[in-house]
């Protein structure tokens, strides 16, 4: 293999084996995505250590991806009840899932995860290195926080949350252009609070060009964190979000020299008429890379009901150029999520994503809606129930309270729409009261 990562193959104009899975699975020429490759424009994150990984695209032109969030919290230690998300993101087709732990036998945890699951696996080593080095933060070195990438490359990991942007110039602006909510990205808070407290310039910025050559050694695509994102609407888009914003373009192309595939993570919470913008904005600073959003998160005032804020922003997001979906359950903001918050948040984002696909003209994305307009029309309920994105849920609401007329559900009955016109087109005659009394 003369080749280190996807992206010094595509430039090579040699195709792999990941982009061939790749081209497949999307219906796109596979000369067209090595071009895509070549530029940045398309990511396909694989360590090479991962070899249960199921290869996915991310980037313009493919069909939206979604991350699914999961990972120990000392307040809830359950590797078990963690392992049960992964295989609940894995069956409901989430193409990634995010490693969080930050607490006990993170590394067990994660080799596990990366042993069993095709999805691709990404990490926030910021998180991990508080309990992996057993130091407290003030006693970190810049050296350590390289020490923990590597272990997480070393491991098999595909992506890594990096946050760079964050460093002193970004910072004073942060200072002077003061917001309602400061910095909500935890990583972003906790390397803020080392450079305050170090008067030290963001390793992960000062030494940028030593974690490169890391993530190049094992083919870890660098997903560039939004240290600044915006925590409530009223700070979406301000000097602190744009400025981190700048810097990561610049990131961006000094990763692609070195053939590192890059992903940009964005918003956050921001109100829908400023989204457009953000994703175009985004994408020209940024150089058509791939683009991760969080959310965005369009209202601040529905704690318990974040999945379904979450998912319209990622709607409008993903129909104006986001590529990358990360879920949000209905626990956001409140507490860690248990197994059904997890199942709420795939599924409310699975829809965002297949909405998204459906405006931007995926090749293929209307089939299922087509097959589910069919099945109505036939009011043909077994079937209506395998074409839905949570067969389990449809069939259980329908039977929960019996129809009368089989062929309808409870809500119309023999009012039904679909059984009045078909009844009339195939030369039946519709009488809803001489069938009331023939009881």
């Amino acid at each position: 293999m003369n080749y280190k990562t996807q992206m010094e193959a595509a430039k090579k104009g040699i195709i792999t084996k990941q982009m061939k899975i790749v081209a497949e699975k999307e219906g796109m020429e596979v000369e067209k995505l090595r071009e895509c490759v070549a530029k940045g424009t398309i990511a396909i994150p694989g360590n090479i250590n991962h070899k249960s990984l199921d290869p996915n695209g991310v980037g313009d032109g493919l069909k939206i991806k979604i991350n699914v969030n999961l990972g120990i919290s000392g307040d809830s230690v359950d590797y078990e009840r963690e392992m049960e998300k992964a295989k609940l993101a894995v069956e409901y087709g989430a193409e990634a899932i995010m490693d969080l732990s930050n607490y006990g036998k993170t590394r067990e945890f994660r080799e596990k995860l990366i042993e069993v699951s095709p999805a691709m696996i990404g990490t926030v080593p910021m998180y991990d290195a508080v309990g992996y080095l057993e130091k407290d933060l003030l006693d970190i070195k810049a050296q350590d926080f390289l020490d923990v990438v590597r272990r997480h490359a070393e491991q098999g990991v595909d992506f890594v949350t990096i946050h760079a942007g964050i460093n002193k110039r970004t910072v004073s602006i942060f200072k002077e252009d003061k917001r309602k909510m400061n910095i909500v990205s935890r990583g972003g808070s906790l390397l803020f609070a080392w450079m305050e407290m170090t008067g030290n310039e963001n390793p992960f910025y000062e030494y940028y060009d030593e974690l490169l050559d890391i993530l190049r050694e094992y083919d870890v695509t660098i997903s560039l964190g939004d240290a600044m994102r915006p925590g409530c609407i009223d700070d979406s888009t301000d000097a602190g979000q744009i400025s981190e914003l700048m810097e990561l373009g610049l990131l961006t192309k000094r990763a692609w020299e070195k053939d590192v595939q890059v992903i940009i993570e964005g918003p956050g919470h921001m109100a829908i008429n400023e989204i457009a913008t953000n994703m175009q904005l985004q994408k020209k600073l940024c150089h058509g890379a791939p683009f991760y959003v969080l959310g965005p998160i369009v209202t601040d005032i529905a704690p318990g009901y974040d999945h379904i804020t979450s998912a319209i922003g990622g709607a409008v997001a993903a129909s104006n150029g986001a590529n990358f979906l990360c879920y949000v359950t209905p626990a956001e903001h409140l507490r860690l999520p248990d197994v059904n918050d997890v199942k709420e948040g795939i599924i409310a984002c699975k829809i965002a994503a297949h909405a998204a696909d459906i405006a931007n003209g995926i090749p293929g994305a209307r089939d299922r809606d087509n097959e589910m307009a069919e099945a109505r029309n036939k009011l043909d309920w077994k079937a209506t129930f395998e074409i839905g994105i949570d067969p389990k849920k449809a069939k259980d609401y329908y039977n929960s309270i019996t129809p009368e007329e089989k062929q309808s559900c409870s809500m119309c009955g023999k009012m039904c729409a679909v059984r009045t016109t078909n009844r009339i087109l195939n030369g039946e005659s519709v009488e809803l009261l001489q069938e009331e009394f023939k009881k």
